[in-house]
C-alpha cells in the first residue's frame, strides 16, 4: 500500500493549491481546479485569487462574474456560497446544490405556515417563485429590497427565536431568493457595493447564462470527488464526506466510481485517484497569508496535518477558519490590520528567522494591494480577536 506522509501531503499542497508556485491561469481555470472557492465572505475570493495568482488584480475577478461571466457564485456544498466555474454551474447543481435546496425549501415552506403568512406554504412559494422570475425576465435585475416592494407575493415577516436576544422580526422574502438561488433558478448579477461587500442584484439563470443541459447526478459526484481528489488527496472519506456535506453512502459511492485507492497516512486509511501515486518532489520554502474560510484552510475536515495544535486559536468553535499564516505547509498563525490599515502576521510558534522575515515581506506586499482597503473576517477566529483588529466594514 502506498503511503503518505505529512511532509510529502504538505508539498502536494503546496504545489496543487497554487501556493508554493502561483499562477497565470484563467480565474475560471483556477476556481474549477478547487471545485469552486469559498466566497461567503465576500472579500475571500479575491483574497484567495490574490494569493495564486500572479499579478491578480480586484477588476479581473469582477470582470469574470459580471463582464465576462467566466464564473458565478453559487450556493452549494455545506449551504456555503462559492465561485464556480460557470461551466460547472449543472455539475454543482446537480452533485451538491440540489441536495442544499430540497432543505432550504422544506426548511421556508415550514416557516411561512409557522409566521401565519399563509395556510398553504407549498403553494404561497409557488406564486412566489413565479413572480419573481417573471419580474427578473421582464426587467433584467433587481436587488433584495426592489423585488420586495415590486411583488405582494413576497410580503410577510418571519421571527427565527421569537424573544431571543439574537431574534426578531424581518422579511421572508430574502429566503425566497435564496430558495430560487440554489435552484438553480436566479444568479447573483452586478454587485451593488464594493468588492469587501455582497449586495447583489438578482436575475434569471437564463437570462444571465444562457440555459444549460442538466447533468446526471451519479456522474456529476464522479466529476466533483474526482476533482477534489485531484487537488486535495490524498484524503480520508470524512474529510471527502465532509467536504461535500453529504451522506457516508454518496461519500463511497463517489470514491467507488472514480476507481480511488486505499493509501496509508500514518495509520489512517486515505484516498487518491488511481493515476496519482507517484512521488510529490520537494518544492523550494514558501509561505502564504490566506482569508478567512479560504478554500485551502477548509479544505479537509482532519487538519493535524497542516493545522498542528492550533485549531483553538484560528478556528472559531462553529468550525470557520480564520486569516491564516502559512510556512511550508503549515499554518503557523494568522494575521489583522493594524489602524493605519498594514497587515501585520501573529505568530503561534516560532518559524524560523528565513520563513519569519519571508511572512513579513508577504504582510508588506498584502498591505500594498489593498492600499487602504480594510478587512474584517466575517468569522474571526480567536486569535485574530484577541489581537485586536480594527477593520471595519
Amino acid at each position: 500500500m502506498r503511503s503518505f506522509s505529512v511532509e510529502e501531503r504538505r508539498t502536494r499542497l503546496a504545489r496543487r493549491h497554487l501556493l508554493a508556485e502561483p499562477t497565470g491561469r484563467p480565474i475560471a481555470d483556477v476556481a474549477s481546479s478547487f471545485v469552486g472557492l469559498h466566497a461567503t465572505d465576500p472579500a475571500t475570493p479575491y483574497l484567495s485569487l490574490w494569493a495564486r495568482c500572479n499579478g491578480f488584480r480586484v477588476a479581473d475577478l469582477d470582470g469574470a462574474l459580471y463582464v465576462d461571466r467566466a464564473v458565478v457564485k453559487h450556493l452549494a456544498m455545506r449551504r456555503t456560497l462559492w465561485v464556480f466555474d460557470t461551466a460547472d454551474l449543472p455539475t454543482v447543481q446537480a452533485a451538491a446544490s440540489s441536495r442544499v435546496a430540497a432543505t432550504e425549501r422544506k426548511r421556508l415552506v415550514a416557516d411561512v405556515v409557522k409566521a401565519g403568512i399563509a395556510d398553504d406554504g407549498d403553494a404561497w412559494l409557488a406564486d412566489a417563485a413565479a413572480a419573481v422570475v417573471a419580474h427578473l425576465e421582464h426587467h433584467g435585475h433587481a436587488n433584495a429590497r426592489e423585488l420586495r416592494a415590486a411583488l405582494p407575493q413576497l410580503a410577510g415577516d418571519f421571527d427565527p427565536a421569537p424573544g431571543k436576544s439574537w431574534g426578531g422580526p424581518g422579511p421572508i422574502s430574502p429566503r425566497v431568493l435564496t430558495v430560487l438561488a440554489v435552484e438553480g433558478h436566479l444568479v447573483r448579477g452586478p454587485n451593488e457595493g464594493g468588492w469587501t461587500t455582497s449586495r447583489p442584484k438578482w436575475t434569471s439563470t437564463t437570462r444571465w447564462l444562457g440555459t444549460a443541459e442538466p447533468v446526471d447526478h451519479d456522474a456529476a459526484r464522479a466529476t466533483l470527488v474526482a476533482r477534489y481528489l485531484r487537488a486535495f488527496g490524498p484524503a480520508t472519506v470524512a474529510d471527502v464526506k465532509w467536504f461535500f456535506g453529504h451522506t457516508l453512502g454518496w461519500t463511497r459511492d463517489g470514491l467507488r466510481d472514480v476507481a480511488a485507492v486505499e493509501v496509508d497516512l500514518g495509520g489512517v486509511p486515505g484516498w487518491v485517484l488511481p493515476d496519482d501515486l507517484d512521488p510529490e518532489p520537494p518544492c523550494e520554502p514558501w509561505c502564504a497569508l490566506l482569508p478567512g474560510l479560504d478554500v485551502t484552510t477548509m479544505g479537509w475536515q482532519q487538519r493535524d496535518w497542516y493545522l498542528g495544535p492550533h485549531k483553538a486559536q484560528v478556528f472559531d468553535r462553529n468550525g470557520n477558519g480564520g486569516p491564516t499564516a502559512w510556512s511550508n505547509g503549515r499554518i503557523v498563525g494568522g494575521w489583522t490590520q493594524d489602524a493605519d490599515g498594514r497587515v501585520v502576521v501573529h505568530l503561534v510558534q516560532n518559524v524560523g528567522a528565513a520563513a519569519s522575515k519571508a511572512l513579513t515581506r508577504k504582510a508588506e506586499q498584502l498591505t500594498d494591494w489593498l492600499d487602504g482597503v480594510r478587512i474584517a473576517a466575517r468569522f474571526p477566529s480567536p486569535l485574530t480577536k484577541s489581537r485586536g483588529s480594527s477593520a471595519t466594514r
